[in-house]
């Protein structure tokens, strides 16, 4: 709003921040310089001026102790008054006063009485005159500096008392003084390296100046303050509001972004400013990031116990690269909300089956009613009571107190059946409590029938089939039970590891763990687009162990059958089923 309020009232747009920064530094620099040079040329002005006291106490002590000066001085002094002017112009001190100052190049020399009154003086006018400044101090004894403005000009000098020769009696004054004038040619001798230096210190101030503002522009891209402060919030709420995963790769290979989504799909803290090379991260994701790599590809790949889809893009502003951007989407909803809609279809077709063949035993009955058959339509109805009207697909499906257990394995026996495959329950099935965790545990048991369900179909037995044993055991305290899984098909059992496998019927266990790595598959059927293929047993081993559990193989199988036996433990993810208050009177 303010530079809005500034471009109306100027008429023109506000500096540009890096123009303002600067014209500051500039401002900051000749200011520096100026009074460094200032406060310099004030130390020169303050040495000499001390150096031309020194020079003029030197010499009036000089003037002031010589015998012949000390002498006459007494005699003019003890006179009853002071000898006319033309007379004290043709007299000893005059000439050794002159000679003393034209020696030296001094402003002054002047010779007084113990009264102030001037014996010798350059300007022959003010002989015999009291002197223009204060004598006092000299008159009693002792020596001063000063620095004042006489009849001659500004001075810098020095007075000294003139003592009697057979005596300490002063009996005049020596004022010896310099002009300042001289002091000033000296400084501006003085002042031109001085001006150098300033002019020198104030080019590279400016030249750095100018540097510090490239290099601003360059970091900050061109861009103003205010609209870095936009971005940074607008990158903040973009980055956390989102649920995709988003990594920024620096072009020095650092992680410079690394929002909460991408910390909770890849079940890592922050690894912002962490290398990329080294980041634990799946390989994958570094693949993305190569230089060979296509841009823009999209793969699927298991982290944190969920299938995301991986994709990169290169970052570019104008020619200048960024680095990478990597993009995270989680696809384990979809997919477990794909396998539960499976489930649904699979059930609703069987549904419709059982509503016809339902439909055809009422038709039955009515036939028997309509041609007075009565006992035969009883004895048929008996025998429905007895069988049941429906046919569960899975047989001895009441081993399974769950309902949710029995209606997906429901599902997934009649999709079996649909491709001649039979789906039964082990032995050793008994599942007493409830579950608490469906998704996983239908994400796990799904996986392994589905997989036993293809090594089937695509098996050499004459027989194909499918056994699956769950078994629930009580967990302690307030920890969930452990379910146990296996399931075996009828197929022709695992890949050999190579030609010569190390394991039984030629396969080894490398084999038996390349099951578990993402993109694994012996499926011949055509892959759906996001089906997810070559993923499900490393999700079911992830979510497995994330639990605290595994999923393993039992037995790698044999060509010709029986195939492979796959074990899941899934612990926690059942609970004691509560009893109605029915029973829990009859236990009592």
């Amino acid at each position: 709003m303010a530079s809005v309020t500034g471009r109306a009232l100027t008429g023109r747009p506000p500096l540009r921040f890096s123009t303002q920064t600067l014209l500051l530094q500039l401002a900051v620099v000749a200011l520096v310089v100026l009074l460094t040079s200032a406060v310099h040329a004030w130390l020169t002005y303050d040495r000499l001026g001390r150096e031309a006291e020194n020079q003029a106490l030197t010499l009036a002590r000089t003037v002031a102790s010589d015998p012949d000066v000390r002498a006459q001085v007494q005699q003019i002094s003890a006179l009853p008054g002071t000898p006319p002017a033309a007379e004290l112009l043709a007299g000893p001190l005059m000439a050794a006063a002159e000679g003393a100052r034209t020696r030296t190049g001094a402003l002054f020399v002047v010779i007084t009485d113990e009264t102030g009154l001037r014996l010798a003086h350059p300007d022959a006018e003010r002989l015999g005159e009291r002197v223009s400044t204060d004598p006092s101090e000299a008159l009693a004894g002792r020596e001063v500096t000063t620095r004042n403005t006489g009849t001659l000009g500004p001075s810098a000098g020095a007075k000294v008392p003139v003592f009697a020769p057979d005596s300490g009696t002063v009996v005049g004054e020596v004022s010896v003084g310099y002009s300042t004038e001289t002091i000033g040619q000296s400084l501006a001798r003085d002042v031109v390296p001085i001006v150098l230096t300033a002019a020198g210190a104030l080019l590279v101030g400016l030249l750095a100046s100018f540097l510090l503002r490239r290099r601003l522009q360059r970091l900050t891209l061109g861009l103003e303050p205010e609209e870095i402060s936009t971005l940074v919030h607008d990158q903040v709420a973009v980055l956390q509001g989102v649920d995709d995963g988003v990594i920024g790769v620096a072009a020095d290979g650092r992680i410079s972004v690394f929002n909460a989504a991408a910390q909770r799909l890849l079940d890592q803290p922050d690894l912002t400013g962490t290398p990329w090379a080294g980041a634990p991260v799946p390989e994958a994701l570094h693949a993305l990031t190569r230089a060979d790599a296509a841009e823009g590809d999209a793969v699927e790949l298991v982290a944190g116990g969920r299938v995301l889809v991986a994709s990169a893009r290169k970052a570019l502003h104008g020619r200048e690269d960024l680095g990478w951007v990597v993009m995270l989407r989680d696809r384990t909803e979809l997919q477990q909300l794909t396998r539960q809609l499976d489930a649904v279809g699979t059930m609703s077709t069987a549904l419709r089956a059982q509503r016809h063949e339902f439909a055809n035993q009422l038709h039955t009955i009515a036939g028997f009613m309509s041609i007075g058959q009565h006992q035969q339509a009883r004895d048929y109805l008996a025998r429905l009571a007895a069988t049941g009207p429906l046919k569960f697909p899975v047989d001895q499906a009441e081993l399974l107190q769950d309902p949710y257990l029995q209606a997906f394995l429901g599902a997934k026996g009649v999709e079996a059946d649909e491709r001649g495959v039979i789906l039964r329950l082990g032995p050793e099935t008994l599942v007493r409590g409830q579950v608490t965790e469906p998704q996983e545990v239908t994400t796990v048991l799904g996986n392994l029938i589905d997989n036993a369900v293809n090594a089937a179909v695509a098996g050499s037995a004459p027989e194909r089939w499918v056994e699956v044993e769950v078994l629930d055991a009580p967990g302690t305290g307030t920890d969930g039970g452990t379910l146990h899984i296996v399931v075996g098909d009828s197929g022709d059992g695992l890949p050999a590891s190579g030609p010569d496998g190390t394991g039984p019927d030629g396969v080894g266990p490398e084999a038996a763990e390349a099951v578990f790595t993402e993109g694994f598959t012996t499926s011949e059927r055509p892959a759906r687009a996001g089906a997810g293929h070559g993923l499900g047993l490393a999700l079911a081993r992830q979510l497995a162990r994330r639990r605290g559990g595994d999923v393993r193989v039992l037995d790698p199988g044999s060509p010709g059958g029986p195939g492979a036996v796959f074990m899941a433990t899934l612990p926690g993810t059942t609970a004691p089923t509560e009893k109605k208050p029915s029973e829990r009177d009859n236990d009592a």
